[in-house]
């Protein structure tokens, strides 16, 4: 699509608010550059410290403006010193004191800072609040004031689509995972097992069954666009791990693991939860990362069981909602 009638930005993952990084991790004094969909962002904080984002692209030569710094809340770049405030306005063009600034601005994006984290909206700035039905909705652990929130992320080399799915996935579990979090499931693959998408205002739960009996344990959930939540909650205590998958390029995901507990909430604690967190998602990637094509067909392409119901309901929602709402 393209952003305020110049720039086609975000193809193939257009008109959406997702998870972009921990609040926290986003200070005055730095610039932060992520890349989505195929373009470099950067995010920053204004004078008034407020979160902010443009296109890592300065409109006057093209270099990235993450390369530059903050200047009284404000990005300059690192080619020619030209400065760029939240709204993408130019603020100053060196040497040029003649220069008409109003034509000179970069491109905003929208952002907003909720729960703990820096939500991005991949469409044009001037949309991002009209579609009541389309804003950031965290998770009820994320919204309380005594949870712990701490991330990782990897990049992995295939299409986003495929790293989603695969969250969403229980059968593999004894098979990927059978020495570590599919351990209780070894040897119960004869049984049958049911799985049903139930459609929420966040996107789906999906409920399990194993011979006619509800499995006790972690509860999972699909978030709309490209997140999945696992509910582990010990007894009494909040546990949940939220896994977003964010493409960079057709050919590579970021995957960012984001833990929400409301016990061990000293920092300190935070690399044992990274540490078993980057355990299971190694044991996914390569099997992952072989997948042919690296992008979800249509399902026709190939064949499926009663049991992939959840990721042909996602793979659904992905062609028809997500890359099928894309204009580009």
């Amino acid at each position: 699509m393209a952003l305020d009638g110049e720039i086609s930005v975000f193809s193939g993952f257009s008109r959406l608010w997702v998870i972009l990084a921990l609040a926290r991790d986003i200070r005055g004094d730095r610039l932060r550059s992520y890349t989505v969909a195929g373009e470099r962002i950067v995010v920053f904080r204004d004078a008034d410290g407020r979160v902010a984002a443009l296109l890592d692209r300065c409109p006057h030569r093209g270099a990235a403006l993450s390369l530059g710094r903050v200047c009284a809340g404000v990005v300059e770049c690192p080619f020619h010193g030209w400065r760029f405030a939240a709204d993408g306005r130019n603020c100053h063009v060196p040497w040029n004191p003649d220069a008409r600034r109003e034509r000179l601005g970069a491109t905003p994006l929208a952002v907003r800072e909720a729960a703990g984290l820096v939500w991005l909206y991949t469409g044009a700035a001037a949309e991002a609040e009209a579609d009541a039905d389309n804003q950031p909705m965290p998770g009820e652990a994320l919204l309380r004031d005594d949870v712990r929130l701490c991330a990782q992320s990897v990049a992995w080399d295939i299409h986003w689509t495929r790293v989603m799915e695969n969250m969403l996935d229980s059968p593999h579990l004894p098979f990927v995972h059978r020495a570590s979090i599919g351990r209780s499931l070894v040897g119960w693959s004869d049984r049958r097992m049911d799985l049903r998408w139930q459609a929420t205002r966040y996107g789906a739960d999906i409920l399990s069954q194993i011979d006619g009996a509800p499995r006790d344990g972690a509860r999972l959930s699909y978030r709309f666009p490209n997140a999945m939540e696992l509910r582990i909650d010990p007894p009494g205590r909040i546990l949940r791990l939220l896994a977003v998958c964010t493409p960079q390029s057709p050919d590579r995901t970021t995957l960012s693991l984001y833990t929400v507990r409301n016990f061990a909430r000293l920092p300190a604690f935070d690399a044992l939860f990274r540490r078993m967190n980057a355990r299971i998602a190694r044991e996914d990637r390569a099997i992952v990362e072989s997948s042919q094509p690296a992008e979800v067909p249509h399902p026709a392409a190939e064949k499926s069981v009663r049991t992939d119901a959840p990721t042909l309901a996602f793979r659904k929602i992905y062609l028809q909602r997500i890359r099928g709402g894309d204009d580009a």
